[in-house]
């Protein structure tokens, strides 16, 4: 490439297009010991090996696990793709490009989505809902509010609270399915006290209901449920950080 030597080249077209008839010159020039030249025996040797090119470009697939949250979605760069609800709490693998979002589950695939880029953003398939959730277009505050009313007046009252932080509301509906599912876990009536003691200490929050429930103070005598409560709970209970159950 000597004889580009003293030439100034400002864009790589300029460039390719001096550099282009001088790579022909090179190719076609013979070898000195050798006979023929680069073309000559690329096109006896190389040539004929090669194959069509695939017949899609390849893309860059992202393969990540994760774990299956109580509300049946998994969270892929801070946006929630549904899955079968049967695979709660279950580990699957990501497969993820700049098309689409493909869910395996020991190997076999689950659910296929269209990527989505918008964080905190919900992409839900209806056949992936319990049966009591699928007659239900979305979830809603008032479904959320009717099912903590049934367990008592104290829930739903937490639950107004949550409802009315300012969060995306799809963050607020993963809190308050957290929160109701210790109705199973525990019982109706526990989680209903324990509400009333969370709203008696002003801490109306999953994590305090919660850390209530773990610790029996639901159980024990009202004001002496307050001071403990207030003794025990810390930064580590507060309702921004971050526990287990936000990374499921």
């Amino acid at each position: 490439m000597a004889r580009l030597r003293h030439q100034t080249f400002f864009t790589l077209a300029s460039l390719n297009k001096a550099v282009d008839p001088l790579l022909a010159d090179l190719n076609d020039r013979p070898f000195k010991k050798l006979p023929g030249s680069r073309r000559s025996q690329f096109e006896q040797l190389d040539q004929p090996l090669l194959q069509p090119l695939p017949k899609h470009r390849y893309e860059y697939q992202h393969i990540k696990k994760a774990r299956v949250h109580i509300d049946y979605h998994i969270d892929y760069e801070q946006h929630y793709y549904s899955v079968p609800y049967t695979l709660l709490k279950q580990a699957v693998e990501v497969h993820a490009n700049a098309q689409s979002v493909v869910i395996y589950r020991q190997g076999a695939r689950v659910a296929i989505h269209a990527r989505s880029y918008r964080k905190g953003g919900h992409s839900t398939l209806p056949e992936h809902r319990p049966k009591a959730h699928q007659a239900m277009a979305e979830w809603s505050p008032k479904r959320f509010l009717g099912w903590a009313a049934s367990i008592g007046s104290e829930t739903r009252t937490v639950v107004e609270h949550i409802l009315q932080e300012e969060r995306h509301p799809e963050q607020s509906y993963r809190r308050i399915l957290a929160l109701l599912s210790n109705a199973k876990k525990f019982s109706p009536e526990r989680l209903n006290r324990a509400c009333g003691r969370a709203l008696l200490i002003n801490s109306p929050t999953r994590t305090s209901v919660e850390s209530i429930l773990k610790q029996g103070l639901d159980q024990s005598d009202l004001a002496d449920a307050k001071m403990a409560q207030q003794t025990e709970l810390g930064l580590d209970d507060h309702e921004n950080i971050r526990g287990e159950t936000d990374y499921h």
